[in-house]
């Protein structure tokens, strides 16, 4: 993203229902995933933006100490003054990260952005990550959904849960869950997809107090229901968690 959208986020994150939920649902399969994992490492935010999720993962994850990597430096700039960790300039296509450093690896909506290589993301993050550490990412689902929301984002390409489960097996990672979100509100998204412009604005704004606070209420009970262990069949986003096996 440009130095503009990465202000837009920075002004909304905290507020924006959608960063929100995101960034519970992760926090809260991160940490039950790495209580069970052996690999005592920090816990990496790769493509960390303007911080958000860093500060809500906090000084340490389930033990292990949190820090950044984003590949714009004023974003960068701006994570570290939000969160307070420690935050990397640099790609997620070729990590300043020590090999088997990692006990943790967070990915949200990176993979899809026209800077990044999938393939050698995950070889890097294969890497830099211990044997038996974890990896969260989130994903924009379906090409079909490409909107002028990407277009202004950035994005090159979305996915598809057999196509991340696919990518995520080639660089030698194996999946715990792997569940659509955002289903709920998936019709809705799908109606505004259909009938925006192709010169639309992002989806990253500030939103009514009444329509954000349904729509953080939706959220929440599909992270109720993913947390018992459902995964949903659908959904606008695609959350995936994983061990880098052996």
């Amino acid at each position: 993203m440009e130095s503009p959208e990465y202000e837009l986020m920075h002004a909304v994150e905290d507020r924006m229902w959608w960063y929100r939920g995101l960034r519970t649902l992760v926090a809260g399969q991160l940490a039950r995933a790495l209580a069970g994992a052996p690999a005592r490492g920090p816990v990496l935010d790769a493509g960390c933006g303007t911080g958000g999720m860093l500060r809500v993962l906090g000084a340490n994850v389930a033990g292990r100490p949190t820090l950044g990597l984003d590949f714009n430096p004023v974003a960068a700039g701006m994570a570290l003054a939000k969160a307070g960790r420690p935050v990397m300039s640099g790609s997620v296509n070729e990590m300043p990260v020590g090999d088997g450093t990692l006990g943790g690896y967070v990915s949200l909506d990176v993979l899809c952005h026209a800077g990044v290589e999938p393939e050698r993301a995950l070889s890097e993050a294969y890497r830099c990550l211990q044997p038996g550490a974890v990896a969260v990412l989130n994903l924009p689902a379906y090409a079909w959904m490409f909107s002028a929301h990407d277009k202004r984002t950035q994005n090159a390409r979305r996915f598809t849960r057999g196509e991340a489960r696919a990518l995520m097996a080639r660089h030698g990672f194996h999946i715990l869950r792997a569940s659509y979100w955002n289903m709920f509100l998936f019709p809705l998204m799908l109606l505004h997809r259909l009938i925006e412009r192709d010169d639309a604005k992002s989806d990253v704004r500030e939103y009514p107090r009444w329509q954000d606070a349904i729509f953080s209420t939706v959220l929440a009970v599909e992270r109720a229901i993913i947390a018992t262990g459902i995964s949903l069949p659908f959904g606008g986003s695609l959350l995936v968690v994983a061990i880098r096996e052996d």
